[in-house]
Protein backbone atom coordinates (compact mmCIF):
# COMPACT_ATOMS: atom_id res chain seq x y z
CA UNK A 1 0.00 0.00 0.00
CA UNK A 2 1.02 3.44 -0.92
CA UNK A 3 2.29 5.00 2.36
CA UNK A 4 1.08 8.38 1.37
CA UNK A 5 -2.58 7.38 1.34
CA UNK A 6 -3.31 9.60 -1.43
CA UNK A 7 -1.19 13.11 -0.56
CA UNK A 8 -0.09 14.73 -3.10
CA UNK A 9 4.04 14.56 -3.74
CA UNK A 10 3.68 18.38 -3.24
CA UNK A 11 3.17 17.99 0.26
CA UNK A 12 6.92 17.74 2.20
CA UNK A 13 7.50 13.89 3.70
CA UNK A 14 6.77 15.04 7.45
CA UNK A 15 3.11 15.31 5.98
CA UNK A 16 2.62 11.63 4.34
CA UNK A 17 4.20 10.89 7.67
CA UNK A 18 1.62 12.76 9.67
CA UNK A 19 -1.16 11.04 7.50
CA UNK A 20 -0.06 7.44 7.87
CA UNK A 21 0.24 8.31 11.53
CA UNK A 22 -3.04 9.55 11.91
CA UNK A 23 -4.41 6.54 9.76
CA UNK A 24 -2.43 3.91 11.92
CA UNK A 25 -4.10 5.31 15.14
CA UNK A 26 -7.49 5.81 13.73
CA UNK A 27 -7.84 2.70 12.50
CA UNK A 28 -5.73 0.44 15.07
CA UNK A 29 -8.77 2.57 17.89
CA UNK A 30 -11.33 1.26 15.74
CA UNK A 31 -10.45 -2.09 15.12
CA UNK A 32 -10.43 -2.71 19.09
CA UNK A 33 -13.87 -1.74 19.23
CA UNK A 34 -15.75 -4.82 16.94
CA UNK A 35 -13.22 -7.36 16.93
CA UNK A 36 -15.58 -9.83 18.85
CA UNK A 37 -18.33 -9.23 16.85
CA UNK A 38 -17.76 -12.35 14.46
CA UNK A 39 -17.39 -14.74 17.67
CA UNK A 40 -20.28 -13.87 20.10
CA UNK A 41 -21.92 -17.34 19.67
CA UNK A 42 -18.57 -18.19 20.88
CA UNK A 43 -18.51 -15.83 23.72
CA UNK A 44 -22.34 -17.03 24.61
CA UNK A 45 -21.21 -20.88 24.55
CA UNK A 46 -18.08 -20.43 25.97
CA UNK A 47 -19.59 -18.43 29.19
CA UNK A 48 -22.46 -20.27 29.15
CA UNK A 49 -24.75 -16.67 28.23
CA UNK A 50 -27.37 -15.20 26.28
CA UNK A 51 -26.86 -13.27 23.22
CA UNK A 52 -27.84 -10.03 25.36
CA UNK A 53 -25.18 -10.59 27.89
CA UNK A 54 -22.88 -11.60 25.35
CA UNK A 55 -24.03 -8.66 23.19
CA UNK A 56 -22.78 -6.36 25.73
CA UNK A 57 -18.71 -7.00 24.81
CA UNK A 58 -19.16 -4.70 21.97
CA UNK A 59 -22.46 -2.62 23.36
CA UNK A 60 -20.20 -1.62 26.43
CA UNK A 61 -17.09 -0.21 24.09
CA UNK A 62 -19.85 1.66 22.59
CA UNK A 63 -21.34 3.37 25.54
CA UNK A 64 -18.13 4.18 26.71
CA UNK A 65 -17.52 6.32 23.67
CA UNK A 66 -20.55 7.48 23.92
CA UNK A 67 -20.09 8.96 27.59
CA UNK A 68 -16.52 9.55 26.92
CA UNK A 69 -16.46 11.63 23.81
CA UNK A 70 -17.08 15.31 24.85
CA UNK A 71 -15.02 14.97 28.09
CA UNK A 72 -12.18 14.00 25.81
CA UNK A 73 -13.01 16.69 23.38
CA UNK A 74 -12.93 19.53 26.13
CA UNK A 75 -9.63 17.83 27.86
CA UNK A 76 -8.34 18.45 23.85
CA UNK A 77 -9.44 22.15 23.94
CA UNK A 78 -7.24 22.91 27.17
CA UNK A 79 -4.66 20.41 27.48
CA UNK A 80 -1.77 19.26 25.03
CA UNK A 81 -3.05 16.42 23.06
CA UNK A 82 0.31 13.72 23.08
CA UNK A 83 -0.02 12.95 26.83
CA UNK A 84 -3.72 12.10 26.18
CA UNK A 85 -3.01 10.02 22.96
CA UNK A 86 -0.52 8.38 25.34
CA UNK A 87 -2.61 7.64 28.43
CA UNK A 88 -5.69 6.33 26.08
CA UNK A 89 -3.08 4.08 23.96
CA UNK A 90 -1.74 2.65 27.09
CA UNK A 91 -5.13 2.13 28.64
CA UNK A 92 -6.49 0.80 25.31
CA UNK A 93 -3.65 -1.48 24.85
CA UNK A 94 -3.61 -2.47 28.18
CA UNK A 95 -7.34 -3.80 28.67
CA UNK A 96 -6.67 -5.17 25.38
CA UNK A 97 -4.11 -7.83 27.06
CA UNK A 98 -6.37 -8.47 30.06
CA UNK A 99 -9.37 -9.34 28.09
CA UNK A 100 -7.23 -12.29 26.20
CA UNK A 101 -6.92 -13.39 30.00
CA UNK A 102 -10.53 -12.21 30.90
CA UNK A 103 -12.20 -15.33 33.31
CA UNK A 104 -15.20 -14.45 32.84
CA UNK A 105 -17.31 -12.34 31.04
CA UNK A 106 -18.62 -9.66 33.03
CA UNK A 107 -14.91 -9.36 33.42
CA UNK A 108 -14.73 -9.28 29.41
CA UNK A 109 -17.31 -6.74 29.23
CA UNK A 110 -15.87 -3.95 32.30
CA UNK A 111 -12.71 -4.23 30.71
CA UNK A 112 -14.48 -3.38 27.15
CA UNK A 113 -16.70 -0.64 28.88
CA UNK A 114 -12.67 1.06 30.17
CA UNK A 115 -11.25 0.62 26.31
CA UNK A 116 -14.27 2.48 25.62
CA UNK A 117 -13.87 5.30 27.81
CA UNK A 118 -10.37 5.76 26.83
CA UNK A 119 -10.60 5.64 22.66
CA UNK A 120 -12.07 9.04 22.41
CA UNK A 121 -7.96 9.66 23.60
CA UNK A 122 -6.76 8.41 20.38
CA UNK A 123 -9.66 9.58 17.85
CA UNK A 124 -11.52 12.50 19.17
CA UNK A 125 -8.65 13.93 20.79
CA UNK A 126 -5.92 13.92 17.40
CA UNK A 127 -8.95 15.33 15.23
CA UNK A 128 -9.05 18.08 17.65
CA UNK A 129 -5.71 18.57 17.96
CA UNK A 130 -5.09 18.38 13.88
CA UNK A 131 -7.91 21.24 13.47
CA UNK A 132 -6.53 23.39 15.80
CA UNK A 133 -2.85 23.57 14.65
CA UNK A 134 -3.05 22.50 10.79
CA UNK A 135 -4.01 24.74 7.78
CA UNK A 136 -7.66 23.56 6.19
CA UNK A 137 -5.47 22.92 3.11
CA UNK A 138 -3.60 20.38 5.13
CA UNK A 139 -6.37 19.36 7.43
CA UNK A 140 -8.81 18.42 4.83
CA UNK A 141 -6.38 15.77 3.22
CA UNK A 142 -5.30 14.39 6.41
CA UNK A 143 -8.64 13.74 8.29
CA UNK A 144 -9.69 12.03 4.77
CA UNK A 145 -7.33 9.83 6.30
CA UNK A 146 -9.34 9.62 8.92
CA UNK A 147 -12.70 9.28 7.66
CA UNK A 148 -10.79 6.04 6.03
CA UNK A 149 -9.15 4.70 8.87
CA UNK A 150 -12.64 4.34 10.39
CA UNK A 151 -13.91 2.44 7.88
CA UNK A 152 -10.56 -0.03 7.74
CA UNK A 153 -10.68 -0.31 11.65
CA UNK A 154 -14.24 -1.30 12.06
CA UNK A 155 -14.07 -3.73 8.77
CA UNK A 156 -10.24 -4.89 10.20
CA UNK A 157 -11.47 -5.49 13.99
CA UNK A 158 -14.20 -8.05 12.61
CA UNK A 159 -11.69 -10.08 10.65
CA UNK A 160 -9.04 -10.05 12.75
CA UNK A 161 -11.80 -11.36 15.56
CA UNK A 162 -13.19 -13.87 12.89
CA UNK A 163 -10.56 -15.45 11.03
CA UNK A 164 -8.16 -15.46 13.75
CA UNK A 165 -10.68 -17.85 16.17
CA UNK A 166 -10.65 -20.96 13.69
CA UNK A 167 -6.89 -21.18 13.63
CA UNK A 168 -6.22 -20.44 17.47
CA UNK A 169 -8.45 -18.86 19.48
CA UNK A 170 -10.76 -15.72 20.07
CA UNK A 171 -8.43 -14.41 22.51
CA UNK A 172 -5.16 -14.26 20.31
CA UNK A 173 -7.22 -11.48 18.42
CA UNK A 174 -6.93 -9.45 21.82
CA UNK A 175 -3.10 -9.45 21.91
CA UNK A 176 -2.80 -8.79 18.22
CA UNK A 177 -4.85 -5.77 19.01
CA UNK A 178 -3.01 -4.86 21.86
CA UNK A 179 0.16 -5.02 19.55
CA UNK A 180 -1.22 -3.08 16.88
CA UNK A 181 -2.65 -0.16 19.15
CA UNK A 182 0.95 0.53 21.19
CA UNK A 183 2.60 1.02 18.06
CA UNK A 184 0.45 2.92 16.42
CA UNK A 185 0.47 5.42 19.59
CA UNK A 186 3.81 5.39 19.74
CA UNK A 187 4.12 6.01 16.00
CA UNK A 188 1.52 9.36 16.35
CA UNK A 189 3.37 10.33 19.52
CA UNK A 190 6.42 10.49 17.30
CA UNK A 191 5.36 12.64 14.01
CA UNK A 192 2.65 14.93 15.76
CA UNK A 193 3.69 18.28 15.39
CA UNK A 194 4.26 19.68 18.38
CA UNK A 195 4.21 23.73 17.99
CA UNK A 196 2.66 26.62 15.53
CA UNK A 197 -1.13 26.33 14.15
CA UNK A 198 -3.85 28.54 15.23
CA UNK A 199 -4.40 28.73 18.87
CA UNK A 200 -6.75 26.80 21.15
CA UNK A 201 -10.21 27.99 21.27
CA UNK A 202 -11.43 31.13 23.35
CA UNK A 203 -13.88 30.68 26.09
CA UNK A 204 -17.32 32.14 24.78
CA UNK A 205 -16.42 31.65 21.08
CA UNK A 206 -18.97 28.56 20.48
CA UNK A 207 -22.26 28.26 21.83
CA UNK A 208 -23.44 26.20 24.57
CA UNK A 209 -24.42 22.72 24.03
CA UNK A 210 -27.08 23.67 25.96
CA UNK A 211 -28.22 26.25 23.13
CA UNK A 212 -27.13 23.90 19.84
CA UNK A 213 -29.50 20.91 21.77
CA UNK A 214 -32.53 23.70 21.53
CA UNK A 215 -32.45 24.27 18.00
CA UNK A 216 -34.85 21.82 16.48
CA UNK A 217 -32.45 21.90 12.88
CA UNK A 218 -29.64 20.13 15.42
CA UNK A 219 -32.21 17.85 16.61
CA UNK A 220 -33.16 16.57 13.72
CA UNK A 221 -29.85 14.69 12.10
CA UNK A 222 -28.86 13.80 15.49
CA UNK A 223 -31.89 12.08 16.60
CA UNK A 224 -30.90 10.76 12.66
CA UNK A 225 -27.49 9.54 13.78
CA UNK A 226 -28.65 7.72 16.92
CA UNK A 227 -31.83 5.92 14.88
CA UNK A 228 -29.59 5.22 11.93
CA UNK A 229 -26.64 3.47 14.31
CA UNK A 230 -28.94 1.98 16.28
CA UNK A 231 -30.19 -0.22 13.10
CA UNK A 232 -26.98 -0.55 11.69
CA UNK A 233 -25.42 -1.97 14.88
CA UNK A 234 -28.17 -4.31 16.10
CA UNK A 235 -28.16 -5.87 12.55
CA UNK A 236 -24.48 -6.48 12.55
CA UNK A 237 -24.60 -7.59 16.19
CA UNK A 238 -27.34 -10.12 16.34
CA UNK A 239 -26.29 -11.23 12.57
CA UNK A 240 -23.43 -13.99 13.84
CA UNK A 241 -26.57 -15.48 16.13
CA UNK A 242 -29.02 -15.65 12.58
CA UNK A 243 -26.74 -17.14 10.99
CA UNK A 244 -24.99 -19.73 13.28
CA UNK A 245 -28.42 -21.38 13.76
CA UNK A 246 -31.11 -22.96 11.37
CA UNK A 247 -31.42 -22.84 8.50
CA UNK A 248 -28.04 -22.02 7.42
CA UNK A 249 -25.42 -23.10 10.07
CA UNK A 250 -22.91 -20.82 8.59
CA UNK A 251 -19.26 -21.17 10.25
CA UNK A 252 -17.41 -18.02 11.58
CA UNK A 253 -15.09 -18.55 8.83
CA UNK A 254 -18.29 -17.56 6.57
CA UNK A 255 -19.78 -15.23 8.60
CA UNK A 256 -17.15 -13.12 9.12
CA UNK A 257 -16.84 -12.58 5.77
CA UNK A 258 -19.82 -11.27 5.21
CA UNK A 259 -18.37 -8.64 7.06
CA UNK A 260 -16.67 -7.25 3.49
CA UNK A 261 -19.86 -5.66 2.45
CA UNK A 262 -18.72 -2.81 4.99
CA UNK A 263 -16.48 -1.84 2.62
CA UNK A 264 -19.65 -0.52 0.66
CA UNK A 265 -19.68 2.10 3.12
CA UNK A 266 -16.36 3.84 1.36
CA UNK A 267 -17.97 4.05 -2.10
CA UNK A 268 -21.65 4.84 -0.88
CA UNK A 269 -20.58 8.11 1.78
CA UNK A 270 -19.15 10.16 -0.75
CA UNK A 271 -22.32 9.25 -3.39
CA UNK A 272 -24.58 10.30 -0.95
CA UNK A 273 -22.99 13.57 -0.35
CA UNK A 274 -23.26 14.18 -3.92
CA UNK A 275 -26.74 13.10 -3.95
CA UNK A 276 -27.68 15.28 -1.17
CA UNK A 277 -26.09 18.03 -3.08
CA UNK A 278 -28.49 17.57 -5.56
CA UNK A 279 -31.71 16.96 -3.98
CA UNK A 280 -31.58 17.92 -0.57
CA UNK A 281 -30.44 16.12 3.05
CA UNK A 282 -34.35 15.53 3.39
CA UNK A 283 -34.70 13.35 0.75
CA UNK A 284 -31.90 11.32 0.54
CA UNK A 285 -32.51 10.79 4.58
CA UNK A 286 -36.07 9.53 3.78
CA UNK A 287 -34.67 7.28 1.32
CA UNK A 288 -31.83 5.66 2.89
CA UNK A 289 -34.40 4.94 5.72
CA UNK A 290 -36.70 3.29 3.04
CA UNK A 291 -33.62 1.15 1.36
CA UNK A 292 -32.68 0.08 5.19
CA UNK A 293 -36.16 -0.59 6.07
CA UNK A 294 -36.56 -2.89 2.97
CA UNK A 295 -33.37 -4.33 3.42
CA UNK A 296 -34.36 -5.95 7.29
CA UNK A 297 -36.97 -7.64 5.51
CA UNK A 298 -35.08 -8.77 2.91
CA UNK A 299 -32.64 -11.19 5.34
CA UNK A 300 -35.46 -12.41 6.43
CA UNK A 301 -35.75 -15.04 3.20
CA UNK A 302 -33.92 -17.67 4.55
CA UNK A 303 -31.48 -18.02 1.92
CA UNK A 304 -27.87 -17.10 2.02
CA UNK A 305 -27.88 -14.71 -1.38
CA UNK A 306 -30.95 -13.08 -0.06
CA UNK A 307 -28.98 -11.94 2.99
CA UNK A 308 -25.88 -10.68 1.54
CA UNK A 309 -28.32 -8.71 -0.53
CA UNK A 310 -30.25 -7.39 2.50
CA UNK A 311 -26.74 -6.76 4.25
CA UNK A 312 -25.53 -4.65 0.66
CA UNK A 313 -28.60 -2.92 0.96
CA UNK A 314 -28.51 -1.81 4.53
CA UNK A 315 -25.24 -0.37 4.27
CA UNK A 316 -26.67 1.84 1.46
CA UNK A 317 -29.29 2.79 3.87
CA UNK A 318 -27.53 3.64 6.82
CA UNK A 319 -24.41 5.20 5.09
CA UNK A 320 -26.70 7.29 3.11
CA UNK A 321 -28.75 8.77 5.97
CA UNK A 322 -25.45 9.14 8.43
CA UNK A 323 -24.03 11.36 5.09
CA UNK A 324 -27.29 13.46 5.04
CA UNK A 325 -27.54 13.59 8.65
CA UNK A 326 -24.25 14.95 8.74
CA UNK A 327 -24.16 17.50 5.98
CA UNK A 328 -27.77 18.58 7.07
CA UNK A 329 -25.82 19.44 10.90
CA UNK A 330 -23.03 21.42 9.53
CA UNK A 331 -25.23 23.22 6.84
CA UNK A 332 -26.89 24.65 9.38
CA UNK A 333 -24.02 26.06 11.16
CA UNK A 334 -21.78 28.92 11.20
CA UNK A 335 -20.24 28.64 14.54
CA UNK A 336 -20.05 25.67 17.39
CA UNK A 337 -19.22 22.97 14.73
CA UNK A 338 -17.22 21.44 16.76
CA UNK A 339 -19.42 21.09 19.59
CA UNK A 340 -22.23 20.66 17.45
CA UNK A 341 -20.30 17.36 16.10
CA UNK A 342 -19.59 16.03 19.40
CA UNK A 343 -23.14 16.28 20.08
CA UNK A 344 -23.55 13.93 17.07
CA UNK A 345 -21.16 11.32 17.99
CA UNK A 346 -22.80 11.27 21.29
CA UNK A 347 -26.30 10.72 19.81
CA UNK A 348 -24.67 8.34 16.99
CA UNK A 349 -22.54 6.06 19.52
CA UNK A 350 -25.86 5.65 22.08
CA UNK A 351 -27.83 4.83 19.52
CA UNK A 352 -25.50 1.83 18.77
CA UNK A 353 -26.06 1.17 22.51
CA UNK A 354 -29.23 1.31 22.35
CA UNK A 355 -29.89 -1.29 19.46
CA UNK A 356 -28.06 -3.61 20.47
CA UNK A 357 -29.53 -3.71 24.05
CA UNK A 358 -32.98 -3.17 22.87
CA UNK A 359 -33.15 -5.72 19.83
CA UNK A 360 -31.40 -8.16 22.08
CA UNK A 361 -34.24 -8.50 24.01
CA UNK A 362 -36.37 -8.59 20.91
CA UNK A 363 -34.25 -11.09 19.79
CA UNK A 364 -34.67 -13.60 22.62
CA UNK A 365 -38.14 -12.62 22.78
CA UNK A 366 -38.81 -13.50 18.78
CA UNK A 367 -36.16 -14.55 17.15
CA UNK A 368 -34.28 -12.36 14.27
CA UNK A 369 -38.25 -11.26 13.26
CA UNK A 370 -37.73 -8.98 16.23
CA UNK A 371 -34.54 -7.75 15.67
CA UNK A 372 -35.72 -6.61 12.17
CA UNK A 373 -39.64 -5.53 13.41
CA UNK A 374 -38.08 -3.30 15.59
CA UNK A 375 -35.35 -2.13 13.39
CA UNK A 376 -38.19 -1.02 10.73
CA UNK A 377 -39.38 1.31 13.44
CA UNK A 378 -36.81 2.98 13.64
CA UNK A 379 -36.13 3.11 9.69
CA UNK A 380 -39.89 4.58 9.78
CA UNK A 381 -39.07 7.21 12.35
CA UNK A 382 -35.71 8.27 10.30
CA UNK A 383 -38.11 8.77 7.31
CA UNK A 384 -40.12 11.04 9.30
CA UNK A 385 -37.74 13.09 10.30
CA UNK A 386 -36.20 12.80 6.62
CA UNK A 387 -39.63 14.08 5.22
CA UNK A 388 -39.22 16.78 8.49
CA UNK A 389 -36.16 17.83 7.34
CA UNK A 390 -37.79 17.86 3.53
CA UNK A 391 -40.74 20.33 4.79
CA UNK A 392 -39.42 22.40 7.60
CA UNK A 393 -35.87 23.55 6.76
CA UNK A 394 -34.13 26.18 9.52
CA UNK A 395 -34.75 29.73 7.99
CA UNK A 396 -31.55 31.37 7.57
CA UNK A 397 -30.45 27.83 6.22
CA UNK A 398 -27.78 29.18 3.44
CA UNK A 399 -27.75 26.52 0.47
CA UNK A 400 -24.53 24.38 0.32
CA UNK A 401 -22.92 26.18 3.16
CA UNK A 402 -20.25 23.69 4.88
CA UNK A 403 -21.15 20.99 1.86
CA UNK A 404 -17.56 19.40 2.87
CA UNK A 405 -17.73 19.00 6.30
CA UNK A 406 -17.81 15.72 8.20
CA UNK A 407 -17.93 13.92 11.63
CA UNK A 408 -15.08 11.59 12.36
CA UNK A 409 -17.39 8.66 12.97
CA UNK A 410 -18.15 5.68 11.32
CA UNK A 411 -17.87 1.54 12.00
Amino acid sequence: MNPSFGLPEAFPPVSRRLQTAVFFLVASGFTNIYLVQPVLPVLQSEFGAGETAASFAVSAVILGIALANLPFGRLADRHPVPPLILAGGGVVAGCSLLCALAPSLEVLIGLRFLQGLFLPALTTCIAADLARRLPPARLNVILGSYVAATVVGGLGGRLVGGWIHPLLHWRWGFGVCAGLTALATLLALRVLPREGGRGRNEPGMEPAISALLRRPGLQRPIAAGFGAFFVFSALFNYLPFYLAGEPFRASTGRITSLYLVYLLGVLIAPLSGRISNRFGNGVTMAAGAVVLGGSLALTLVPFYTAVILGLCGACLGFFSVHAAAVGALNRRLEAGRGRANALYVLGYYLGGTAGITLCGQAYQGAGWGGVCVVGAGMALAIFGLGILELRRPEPGTKKNLYEGESTPCSG
